[in-house]
């Protein structure tokens, strides 16, 4: 069993920039496949975003908004020092995007925090 702090290679599907999705958006794409396909599980360190950028041939700062892309869908953690840690799984990551968009909609239809907490809860 691999050791929490040992750091994956992670094999990544390169990016194009032919591709009309913006770059941001492939790296995330390839490390969340990358995640999704058991090269790297909860707890476990990935490489640096400098590290990431060399390997994709992409800016480093396109690599920092995918991995707060990633961070906000509970797939990474971020801590200090730059360790970048797997903290969820595609599916809990794709559940979070939904929810927050549920929310988003809820908000732009006028509901409340408490009154879209109300709908869940009658649903379940």
């Amino acid at each position: 069993m691999p050791s929490v702090n040992a750091e994956h290679e992670l094999p990544l599907a390169a990016v194009s920039r032919l591709n009309p999705t913006p770059l941001h958006e492939q790296v995330a794409a390839a490390i969340r496949r990358a995640i999704s396909d058991g090269e790297a599980g909860p707890g476990d360190r990935i490489p640096q975003a400098r590290d990431l950028a060399t390997v994709l041939g992409v800016n480093r700062n396109t690599v920092l908004r995918a991995l707060r892309l990633l961070r906000d869908e509970g797939l990474l953690e971020i801590g200090r020092g730059r360790a970048i840690r797997v903290t969820g799984t595609p599916e809990r990551g794709a559940v979070i995007a939904r929810t927050r968009d549920l929310i988003e909609f809820a908000r732009r239809r006028g509901y409340s925090r408490d009154e879209l907490i109300g709908l869940i809860h009658d649903l379940v």
